[in-house]
């Protein structure tokens, strides 16, 4: 059995999410921790881009990218450059935001570190956009995203798997029941 999830955060969020927590605990108690990746990203959009480029390469097989709000937009990014698999969860539209909104101090809702997100770092997100293989992309929304808007992420992405729920949250509620499938879908 090969594969290897490769975990993308949020935006001012960290390894230590519930998500992220969640799957590794699943894939500890399969004996697969080993395949489970979660760095921390960088609140610099080219930097976190950069550093997870690095990890692709660097992997002895293909990841899966898993990423949640923010973490699903580099995903996508990240997914269509290297023609990988993806499951977005409650994905970040970037191209449907308004970039005003996150302009300024932030602090990691983990750590507590405080950053600032520049002009600059919303144009770099914009450059981001990119839209991956639809056959190879899954899409996992709940329609009570308080976040951001479901029916943005939808339009984006149509053509690819769509798992849209009833309610929820931003968070995407419903997670771990969708952990057995997101392994499958990656072939773990």
């Amino acid at each position: 059995m090969g594969g290897l999830i490769l975990y993308l955060h949020g935006f001012c969020s960290s390894p230590a999410s519930w998500k992220s927590r969640l799957m590794a605990e699943a894939m500890a108690v399969r004996g697969l921790g080993g395949r489970f990746l979660c760095p921390q990203l960088s609140p610099v959009p080219a930097q976190a881009v950069a550093d997870l480029g690095r990890l692709i390469e660097a992997a002895e097989v293909p990841p899966t990218l898993v990423g949640s709000s923010l973490g699903g937009h580099y995903a996508s990014h990240l997914a269509a450059k290297y023609g990988l698999a993806a499951v977005l969860i409650n994905p970040a539209t970037v191209n449907a935001l308004d970039p005003a909104k996150f302009i300024g101090e932030h602090a990691n809702f983990h750590s507590g570190e405080r950053f600032v997100f520049t002009a600059e770092h919303a144009g770099q997100l914009a450059a981001q956009v990119a839209r991956p293989d639809p056959a190879r992309t899954w899409l996992l929304l709940e329609t009570g995203d308080e976040v951001l808007d479901y029916r943005q992420a939808q339009a984006f992405w149509f053509g690819c798997r769509q798992s849209v729920f009833e309610g929820g949250d931003h968070s995407f509620t419903r997670f771990p029941g969708m952990i057995p499938q997101i392994l499958e879908f990656a072939g773990i």
